[in-house]
């Protein structure tokens, strides 16, 4: 199973990104996909995530109102829309899938497939 992530580049505060990760390997029914980002010196955190059917999405309060998850069952990937980025959304973001299936959660630990990481730079 593999998940690649791109997309990631450098923007002006108040610009937009999308990214992107696809899957190959195996598909993802029933499973959430989410995306989580690392800053320098700081701890992996909780960004959105997505059920299978695409209907429940939940986001870190940091960037909610401002960055969109959705997914595309058929080409087994997930996307990350961010919006009126801020100098603090600068991080590696990755893109994971979900242990158990039909399970929401915002801890890295309960994601045991991971992307390898697109970075994300804002000047400000």
């Amino acid at each position: 199973v593999q998940l690649q992530a791109f997309g990631g580049g450098l923007v002006q505060a108040g610009g937009f990104l999308r990214l992107s990760c696809a899957g190959s390997g195996r598909t993802f029914s029933s499973y959430y996909m989410a995306w989580f980002r690392q800053a320098p010196g700081k701890e992996r955190e909780f960004v959105a995530t997505i059920s299978w059917s695409g209907g429940s999405t939940y986001y870190a309060d940091s960037v909610k109102g401002r960055f969109t998850i959705s997914r595309d069952n058929a080409k087994n990937t997930v996307y990350l829309q961010m919006d009126s980025l801020k100098p603090e959304d600068t991080a590696v973001y990755y893109c994971a899938v979900a242990k158990y299936s039909n399970y929401r959660s915002g801890r890295p630990e309960d994601y045991n497939y991971w992307g390898q990481g697109t970075e994300v730079t804002v000047s400000s």
